[in-house]
């Protein structure tokens, strides 16, 4: 056998064919024509395109393709003769394929911690990996239909955290020698996904980088991927490790799954994750769907002669009165108060000397505008009237009047209420960075407000404003500081996504005593979608203060559970498909 890096200077910019393919194999002393190669990767085949002897027989394989899966034929020299086969079917994948040659990696300087990375081997490891999956929209693999590792099947990999021991990461190898004897001793990446909410600085590259450093170790050559051509953030990834433009394509089926990509962008594609998970859904049922002002989150639903106007959750189905009864905080709770809820004492900030009384009876306060939304102009926790008054003055910047609340401490618990039935609940957990050793705080925002706004679709990111300097101090850093390796410290008090929060689904968790308080809060404020805002001594008990009810509440924040399907029904009962 010759040597892994044999010839790579020449070969480095030939385009793979079957032509070639076979050169080398007979170079190789495979005298013998190995059949076309699929392998099944647990969410559809992969079809290794230079494997195939002509594009008829190619584009005959894809056709084949199984309903619910994706399959990818990769390596595609003469992408037209292959689409000529079947125009109407299939299409040309709008992805780059990049290429690592093995003599150009250079390892990491720095120290990846916090978590680690292992073969995915038992069905709780799948569990895991499928549930990262789903949150970023990707297809879950069945490890029973994959093609098996003894005839040149995929091999998983996760990333675990080292405190919670969940998934934060996931990646799938194929290694070529062992799918299809390839003569230049190549293998490939894919299903590369990180934990949206995931804390831990360079999972993605680590996952990368241990899969080269694995197929290194295995005598191989190159590592190939597959990345859309307008995703920047992983594209400067891959550039940084050396990976360069191979000139090749891939061929896909249309189908739903693929639609975006054969179709382009639409009028929904402006839309931000809360309007478009609705979108999906309507276009998923057959409803019309008219996109009425993309950057607002506003469209219209269209079934059976029946128009609705949303913006985002936000419906024709919810009165001005009941958004109003949200809107205004101090409404809010009067009406919750009449129906029997346990709610934090409140009243307007007024002159100083009454707003220090308050305090001297609370002891602990919260500061917020009347009326605002997304965490603006909240700070929580204040136990001196200096911090008191600098609070009401920013809060000041988004509403005249100003609420003072008693601080109740807690788990930040957040119900959606959907047609007066509880449809998912969620743990809120504020911002927080976890410390390197060499790293500033401010880089370590910064850095974790990068990854929460690609994951969000540019919907939450971390502040550095006077509320998280404040939070930083009362802590005893600031900005400057640099945390004790594997550190973790919050930098805002309140959980809100759109300042870098996160969510932790608790639906099945939840205690009856809270669902009903919910559901009571939705029939006080008679408001069809809401989403209500509790603190809780924990989500299996009863215990609760409401602390905010939200008209117009993200859906998209709450999968795995079918927030989107339930809102759908509640506008087009005839549009949910027979039980």
């Amino acid at each position: 056998m010759k040597s892994p890096a044999y010839g790579q200077r020449l070969l480095r910019g030939q385009t793979p064919s079957y032509q070639r393919l076979q050169a080398l194999m007979a170079e190789d002393g495979q005298s013998e024509r190995q059949p076309p190669v699929a392998l099944h990767c647990g969410w559809g085949r992969l079809l290794i395109g230079h494997t195939y002897p002509d594009p008829a027989s190619l584009a005959d394989d894809l056709l084949g393709e199984q309903p619910g899966e994706r399959d990818i034929a990769l390596y595609v020299a003469a992408p037209h003769q292959v689409l000529a086969r079947a125009p109407q079917q299939l299409f040309l994948d709008p992805s780059d394929t990049l290429r690592l040659w093995f003599s150009d990696y250079r390892p990491a300087r720095r120290i990846f911690r916090g978590f680690s990375i292992r073969r995915v081997q038992s069905e709780a490891d799948w569990d895991g990996l499928n549930r990262l999956y789903q949150t970023r929209g990707m297809l879950q693999v069945e490890p029973g239909r994959m093609t098996p590792r003894e005839d040149g099947g995929p091999v998983y990999w996760l990333a675990e955290d080292h405190d919670s021991k969940a998934v934060i990461g996931g990646v799938m190898g194929l290694n070529h020698v062992e799918a299809y004897h390839d003569p230049e001793h190549g293998s490939s990446l894919w299903c590369l996904a990180v934990e949206p909410t995931c804390t831990r600085p360079g999972v993605g590259e680590a996952l990368v980088r241990h899969l080269i450093e694995h197929f290194m170790s295995r005598g191989l050559a190159y590592l190939d991927l597959s990345v859309l051509h307008d995703n920047r953030q992983a594209k400067n990834l891959y550039a940084k490790l050396g990976f360069r433009e191979l000139p090749t394509f891939a061929v896909k089926r249309k189908n739903s799954i693929n639609q975006p990509l054969f179709l382009g962008p639409g009028p929904a594609a402006g839309l931000n994750p809360y309007a478009r998970i609705i979108v999906d859904e309507a276009n998923r049922r057959g409803i019309e769907v008219q996109v009425d002002d993309a950057e607002a989150g506003l469209f219209t639903l269209i079934h059976g002669g029946r128009r609705i106007r949303c913006r985002e959750s936000l419906s024709d189905l919810t009165s001005a009165v009941s958004m109003t009864l949200c809107q205004d905080k101090q409404l809010t709770q009067r009406w919750l108060a009449h129906a029997g809820l346990n709610l934090p004492a409140q009243r307007l900030a007024g002159s100083r000397a009454e707003n220090a009384a308050f305090l001297a009876a609370h002891r602990r306060l919260v500061v917020k505008p009347v009326n605002g939304e997304q965490g603006q102009g909240v700070a929580v926790d204040l136990s001196t009237p200096e911090e008191v008054e600098k609070a009401i003055r920013a809060a000041r910047r988004f509403d005249s009047r100003v609420l003072l609340e008693s601080f109740h401490s807690g788990q930040d618990l957040r119900i959606l209420v959907i047609g007066f039935e509880v449809v998912a609940a969620a743990l809120r957990h504020p911002a927080e960075v976890i410390g390197d050793g060499r790293t500033s705080i401010r880089a370590l925002i910064e850095a974790q407000s990068r990854r929460r706004q690609a994951a969000s679709g540019g919907e939450s990111r971390i502040p550095l404003d006077a509320e998280t300097e404040r939070v930083l101090r009362q802590a005893g850093y600031d900005h400057d500081s640099v945390l004790p390796e594997g550190q973790h410290l919050a930098v805002r008090r309140t959980a809100n996504l759109h300042t870098g929060g996160c969510l932790e689904d608790v639906t099945e968790q939840l205690h009856p005593a809270l669902a009903e308080a919910a559901v009571r809060a939705a029939r006080a404020l008679d408001i069809p979608v809401v989403g209500l805002d509790l603190l809780v001594e924990a989500v299996d008990r009863p215990d609760y203060v409401i602390i905010e009810a939200n008209e117009r509440a993200g859906l998209a924040n709450h999968e795995p559970q079918p927030t989107a399907a339930r809102f759908v029904d509640l506008l087009f009962p005839l549009s949910q498909a027979p039980k």
